[in-house]
């Protein structure tokens, strides 16, 4: 008998390819499953519900609540007409003169609800009662979070009930040393519910052993390996007709969130001390603004190009262009200084060799495989020497190339796999 699965991800599941490999191989295997995302009202072509195979369907929730919506629709109409903001205040005058307290009351929510923090809280508060709703509407064997931010919603939906289900905790990141979130708060509320949890996942052995010290007990390992592809070169996207560059420019290659600790900056300044090649960085983040105004002001434009994000199901086409390909991530947390990135076996699946990071889950697959150079990537000169060796000794990059098709065929989902499928079957 097959079993339903409710899984949970905050986001728009438009690139997560952790969760499209999962959700894909339970499908494969037998289970229903059904994906519980978020709206992106910024496309319009993104539906709400998409049915991906037979057994494996998506639900995006309205970001939006429907009066807040409303609000912002009258707000907007009538500051952009003089006349119906004239009317507008007058309206409120007489109101207020008249039943004070009430409009005094109203004027306040409203002002919060559209210009304070207050706006956010309401934002996700209307996401999780959303995805509660849609996650009690059917009957579900088995409970899927997706990081700490769904958590909460897939304990109440799997633990909150007459007869309890299996709730799997996925944590792709160390949430515990992450930029930008407060340690201590993480901890207290991660702490709560993992002692609710039936089975929990991890990225690699060092977050798991990092895990077993905070919480004492060692989690399952599901590396983040992606989907085995190795098609000829001349299935590609040319980005050196893309970008209008002479078919001989060494294609140096960033895929991946322009965001901060991924070592961009550093990779930037690496550049004029580079004897060829042009930089060309795949993706979009929040400092991607930054890096555009850094090579503006270095006087780079022509030896560094930027590419906005690309469909993940397109992305290997782009990443066959590439000489080498650059994994330079800074230690600013522990979440980046244990990590094994995707994109590293994405160079690895298209025979791109790396330069990159020498933290521990890194520096084993590249060195112990011998898929590129290892570096302090927090050192724009080493970036550059490593680069600089690459361009230089043709047969060098070669052999590293080939070592990379050759790992693939280890570092790969369709082996990974059975690691989630043994997860479910004991849970």
């Amino acid at each position: 008998m097959s079993k339903n699965v409710c899984m949970f991800v905050w986001n728009h599941f438009t690139n997560d390819a952790r969760v499209l490999r999962e959700c894909t191989a339970l499908s494969e295997d037998g289970y229903h499953v059904d994906l519980i995302c978020i709206e992106d009202p910024n496309d319009k072509e993104l539906p709400l519900f998409e049915q991906v195979n037979p057994k494996f369907t998506v639900n995006r929730v309205k970001r939006y609540p429907t009066t807040l919506i409303a609000l912002q629709k009258v707000y907007k109409k009538i500051l952009d007409n003089k006349f119906l903001l004239l009317i507008s205040v007058i309206i409120w005058l007489y109101l207020l003169i008249n039943v004070p307290v009430i409009i005094i009351g109203i004027t306040v929510l409203v002002a919060l609800l559209l210009k304070t923090k207050l706006k956010g809280i309401v934002i996700k508060g209307n996401i999780i009662l959303r995805m509660l709703a849609k996650a009690y509407r059917s009957k579900y064997d088995i409970y899927h979070a997706n990081d700490l931010n769904t958590l909460p919603q897939a304990y109440i939906s799997s633990k909150w009930r007459l007869h309890r289900k299996k709730l799997i905790y996925d944590s792709h990141e160390v949430q515990t040393s992450r930029t930008g979130y407060n340690p201590k708060t993480i901890k207290f509320v991660e702490s709560f519910f993992i002692k609710k949890i039936n089975s929990m996942i991890v990225e690699n052995d060092t977050r798991a052993a990092f895990n077993e010290k905070l919480y004492g007990f060692y989690p399952n390992v599901l590396h983040n390996y992606p989907f085995f592809n190795q098609s000829k070169d001349n299935d590609k996207i040319d980005i050196h007709t893309l970008l209008n560059l002479p078919a001989e420019e060494k294609i140096l290659l960033y895929q991946g969130g322009i965001q901060v600790g991924r070592g961009l900056d550093k990779l930037i300044q690496a550049v004029p001390m580079f004897n060829e090649g042009t930089v060309v960085l795949i993706g979009d983040g929040k400092i991607k603004h930054y890096l555009e105004e850094m090579v503006s002001e270095m006087g780079l434009e022509e030896k560094v190009k930027f590419i906005p994000k690309v469909p993940l199901k397109d992305l290997p086409k782009y990443t066959r262009n590439a000489y080498l390909g650059f994994q330079v991530l800074n230690n600013i947390c522990f979440n980046h200084y244990s990590a094994s990135s995707n994109k590293l076996f994405e160079y690895m699946m298209a025979g791109v060799p790396v330069v990159a990071c020498d933290f521990p889950e890194i520096k084993r697959v590249v060195e112990g495989d011998k898929t590129g150079i290892c570096i302090d990537a927090h050192k724009p000169e080493e970036i550059a020497k490593a680069v600089n060796q690459l361009l230089l000794d043709r047969k060098l990059r070669d052999s590293l190339s080939e070592n990379s098709i050759k790992a693939s065929s280890k570092y790969n989902w369709e082996n990974e796999k059975k690691l989630l499928l043994d997860v479910y079957k004991n849970c």
